[in-house]
């Protein structure tokens, strides 16, 4: 069974950093791709960035791109998401995902994605 639990949200000021934690359990197969996604009050929801486990390739939204940075523990089984910069636009209820997949995580759309963590707050404000 497949459990996704996201931590570390929370309320911070412009410019100030986060990292987002995604614990993993129940990938038994070989391939996956696991990535953060977010929904505003109001907006769809977005991929933030994913990892493809096969080969470790990541990819970004434009409006992350040398902001945030994906990584996965693999000691741990955790994914993490380091938030840096963050601005008045990145609000929002933070997602992890996974699905199993052997194709690279950048062709996945946010409806291929089998499994949900239950979300975690990010508020910035000053």
């Amino acid at each position: 069974q497949v459990q996704l639990v996201e931590s570390g949200g929370g309320l911070v000021e412009p410019g100030r950093s986060l990292r987002l934690s995604c614990a993993l359990s129940g990938l038994i197969y070989d391939y996956y791709a696991i990535g953060w996604f977010r929904r505003a009050p109001g907006k769809e929801r977005e991929a933030v960035s994913c990892l493809s486990t096969r080969d470790g390739r990541t990819s970004y939204a434009d409006s992350v791109k040398g902001r945030f940075t994906i990584s996965r523990d693999n000691a741990n089984n955790t994914l993490l998401l380091q938030m840096n910069g963050l601005k008045p636009e990145d609000p929002a209820v933070y997602y992890c995902a996974t699905v199993r997949s052997r194709a690279p995580c950048v062709v996945i759309s946010v409806h291929e994605y089998h499994y949900w963590g239950q979300g975690t707050q990010v508020t910035v404000s000053s």
